[in-house]
């Protein structure tokens, strides 16, 4: 068999493997990659040795990246929770967008709550709200719901430092300024289409009454000052601007503006690393949502080993996904990718979409879809001349991949099912729609803007 063809039925027989373990043999998705590796590397002659190190160099070279900046941001958006700041930053936004325009400011507190907090988390923590705004309007749940979850998607796939975008950038080799800009600008159209828009129209099909169980209570973040506000947005905001800071530097260097030993230049880069940056919003945090709220030195440690605990989960499935990039570099397998996306000219921005929405479909984890596609179109793309902002678009169409179509696979889809108290076919007209515009329309904007950017 041509060495080509036979490469590239064991990376299709890898992702098989993948699947089975996960979906059939209820195996964990770090084990499960893990032994897909190993397959990889088996299958492609590797010695075992070799094997071992590549194995260990693919964990070692993404973990020292991404659980410094996945375990800063936990620790962030565990503060962001306790402290009252979610349901703050949502009171003060619908306060200023108005009664009438309440489903884009409940978008908008999804959209910026969902950068440091996990969905599932900022979900739960909001909708009290959310239930409160349907009783007084008298309206369908969604109405309010929908825009809440439309803008807290987008930002949980596509910007950093939530996980998912985090490991992407970091498997692609992608900065991650460019990642949090595009990831901006491709995301905010999604949230508004998928949310305000999508909700006005599905809350008039479906009404969702509130659940009859629910007491209305949320005085703590109605006595919030204004100060409150700002300071919560100021801290969540900070280390995206800090890190897109240092982009912008970067890419002023690169063009011959300043000199690389300009001390201004050194220092942007410094402070905008995405370590320095989440170091001091977290610092930030403490002090202000921790000490400052009342907390002990002994409670803000407890948080911080709270957070940390679902942070680890996602560190090593992240890590797995770059063991399975590097064997699929080093055993061949992805100049096999490689020399069919050439022969067939098909874009990398394209499979990449189409590889994370395969698996996204197929196991449900938006995590592994992620990685996963990351990890199979690195190796295509590390001998191509693509540019910084082109590999952080291809790390957002992967991103919009991994939304679409959930389903009764996914975990997100029966949290929604619980909270909004509905019937899964409901789910399905309403969770499984909401992300499957995302996707598409995320797809289409990132191959618009892929090509007005060199």
């Amino acid at each position: 068999m041509d060495p080509t063809i036979y490469l590239l039925t064991i990376t299709i027989l890898s992702i098989l493997l993948l699947l089975v373990l996960v979906m059939k043999l209820k195996v964990h998705a770090f084990i499960s990659l893990l032994l897909a590796s190993v397959f990889v590397g088996l299958a492609a002659g590797m010695p075992f040795m070799e094997l071992i190190g590549s194995l260990q160099k693919g964990m070692g070279d993404i973990l020292g990246f991404i659980t410094i900046v996945v375990g800063l941001g936990a620790i962030l958006g565990k503060l962001l929770e306790v402290s009252g700041g979610a349901q703050t930053m949502a009171h003060f936004l619908i306060r200023g967008f108005g009664e009438k325009r309440t489903s884009w400011a409940l978008m908008l507190t999804g959209f910026i709550v969902s950068i440091p907090v996990f969905l599932d988390v900022g979900f739960i923590i909001l909708i009290p709200l959310v239930y409160a705004l349907a009783h007084k309007a008298g309206k369908s749940l969604l109405h309010f719901a929908v825009p809440l979850l439309a803008g807290m998607a987008v930002t949980h796939a596509f910007i950093p430092p939530t996980p998912g975008p985090v490991a992407v950038a970091e498997i692609i080799n992608a900065p991650l300024g460019w990642m949090i800009l595009f990831g901006v600008l491709v995301g905010l159209p999604c949230a508004i289409l998928a949310g305000p828009v999508f909700g006005t129209f599905i809350s008039k099909k479906i009404f969702v009454p509130v659940p009859q169980h629910i007491e209305f209570s949320d005085e703590k973040a109605k006595k919030a000052s204004r100060a409150d506000f700002f300071m919560i947005a100021f801290i969540i905001i900070l280390p995206l601007f800090l890190i897109l800071i240092a982009t912008t530097s970067d890419m002023l260097m690169d063009m011959g503006y300043f000199n690389p030993e300009n001390a201004l230049i050194q220092l942007a880069q410094f402070v905008g690393h995405p370590f320095i940056a989440l170091t001091i919003a977290t610092l930030l945090a403490s002090y202000f949502l921790g000490f400052r709220k009342g907390f002990k030195a002994k409670q803000l440690l407890e948080f911080s080993d709270k957070a940390l605990a679902p942070a680890g989960l996602i560190i090593v499935i992240t890590g797995a996904g770059g063991m399975f990039k590097e064997i699929l570099v080093q055993s061949g397998a992805g100049e096999a990718l490689a020399a069919v996306f050439i022969a067939y000219n098909v874009a990398p921005i394209i499979m990449a979409y189409l590889i994370a929405v395969i698996i996204r479909v197929i196991q449900g984890s938006a995590t592994v879809a992620m990685v996963t596609a990351a990890g199979m179109i690195a190796p295509i793309i590390i001998d191509m001349d693509i540019s910084d902002p082109q590999k952080a678009l291809i790390g957002i169409a992967i991103a919009a991949g991994s939304c679409i179509l959930s389903h009764v696979n996914d975990s997100g889809f029966w949290l929604v099912r619980k909270y909004l108290d509905i019937s899964e076919k409901q789910t399905l007209k309403t969770w499984t729609v909401l992300e499957t515009i995302i996707s598409l329309t995320g797809f289409v904007l990132v191959l618009i803007v892929s090509l007005m950017v060199p």
